[in-house]
């Protein structure tokens, strides 16, 4: 395929502008992978770098999104997260009628102050700096697509058994149950935006130039003993955050 000059309009635009079409009329679907640089350099007849300022384009245009390591995807809907009382992961995912997949990156009993958290995280906790802490991280998906990275620390001399259980669940509801805990809410929720680091980037399967939408959270439970202290990221082209009253 050939694109003529239009007048007035540079050449990666005009590229854009097809691309776009042939999303739009479904001739690649939703959450599809997108034809390499160079099969599209090769389709159109020029070279790798007017594709990829047209893919730049689209991309700024949430049309697309990109993959660090993977590639271009057509972009899918945005995910409504609801900031609620009660945190659970998998209804949120099975509620936009995806499968819920977690992958634990790490479970470990650490001392508070090795964390870089460790000021924030003991205050909401009410420890000291030489407490123990569980430290749980984990990356959560819908389908196969990644739109959680989160880290949650839990007092260790509370909840005897709590790591163990974190270990053979993904779920934290289960594993918190099983360390005695039949329930929580959240306290409190404290939203930022900033951009991702080389891993966070890399783990979302995210450009580094689109935002990350940060949550710290703290959860107790129905007696007011504080649980857990945490802090989620969720890619913006993916997820927005929806606050109830």
């Amino acid at each position: 395929m050939t694109i003529e000059w239009k007048k007035g309009e540079a050449l990666w635009s005009q590229i854009a502008s097809e691309v776009a079409r042939d999303i739009e009329k479904g001739l690649y679907p939703r959450g599809e992978k997108l034809p390499t640089e160079a099969q599209f350099a090769t389709q159109y007849k020029v070279n790798r770098h007017t594709i990829r300022r047209a893919l730049e384009e689209l991309s700024d245009a949430r049309i697309i999104r990109t993959e660090h390591g993977r590639g271009s995807f057509v972009a899918e809907d945005v995910m409504d997260y609801r900031i609620g009382k009660r945190p659970r992961f998998s209804e949120w995912i099975r509620s936009h009628n995806r499968a819920p997949i977690g992958e634990i990156l790490t479970v470990e009993e650490v001392r508070l102050d090795s964390l870089p958290e460790a000021e924030a995280a003991g205050q909401a906790l009410q420890l000291g700096p030489d407490d123990m802490v569980v430290l749980l991280e984990r990356l959560g998906a819908a389908d196969d697509r990644p739109v959680a990275l989160s880290r949650h620390i839990f007092p260790a001399s509370r909840y005897p058994g709590l790591k163990e259980a974190l270990q053979k669940n993904f779920s934290i509801t289960a594993a918190l149950s099983a360390a005695g805990v039949a329930d929580y809410t959240r306290l409190w929720t404290r939203v930022c935006a900033r951009m991702p680091d080389v891993r966070e980037a890399r783990l979302l399967r995210m450009a580094r130039t689109d935002a990350l939408l940060t949550c710290e959270t703290l959860n107790a439970t129905t007696s007011g003993e504080v649980v857990e202290y945490g802090s989620t990221c969720y890619p913006a082209p993916r997820v927005q955050l929806v606050f109830e009253a």
